[in-house]
């Protein structure tokens, strides 16, 4: 048993204080926050924190993920995830009542499944003004052509 407690030890010392903190979807929560709301979807709590120390707090702990993306809103600040965690953002609100805001929302299929509608749609609409561009281009092309034919004649 002695021998065992010297490496017991060390195990415990080694083991990161990050392995300890509260998560939801795998996005940290703040420490000391209040939960206001919890769904399986959706976490809504209230920090004493400011807003610029809970966005500080954030860009430190998700530094390691390469497809988070911070966007500064007028009243939030909005951290968007565009890779395969579980949770698609986290909002902060600026204005402070009793406290900060912050909502963590899971990444569900309608979202998923809307962006790329949308950007199906985009693409044949993109190549539908192409085409009429080249419909109309063509028409003002041939027209010369046969002015230009008919001049020569």
């Amino acid at each position: 048993m002695k021998k065992l407690l010297l490496p017991i030890f060390i195990f415990f010392l080694t083991i990161p204080a990050s392995l300890y903190a509260e998560d939801f979807l795998g996005a940290p929560l703040i420490p000391g926050g209040k939960t206001v709301e919890r769904t399986k979807s959706r976490l809504e709590m209230k920090s004493p924190l400011s807003h610029d120390e809970i966005v500080a707090f954030y860009r430190q702990a998700l530094k390691k993920y390469e497809d988070i993306k911070f966007r500064d809103w007028k009243d939030a600040t909005y951290i968007e995830d565009d890779g395969r965690l579980s949770w698609h953002s986290i909002t902060i609100s600026k204005q402070y009542r009793d406290g900060t805001n912050l909502v963590i929302v899971k990444d569900n299929w309608t979202w998923i499944i809307g962006t790329l509608v949308l950007r199906f749609i985009g693409v044949f609409v993109v190549l539908l003004f192409l085409m009429l561009g080249m419909y109309i281009s063509g028409t003002i092309i041939s027209r010369s052509v046969k002015k230009l034919e008919a001049k020569k004649s």
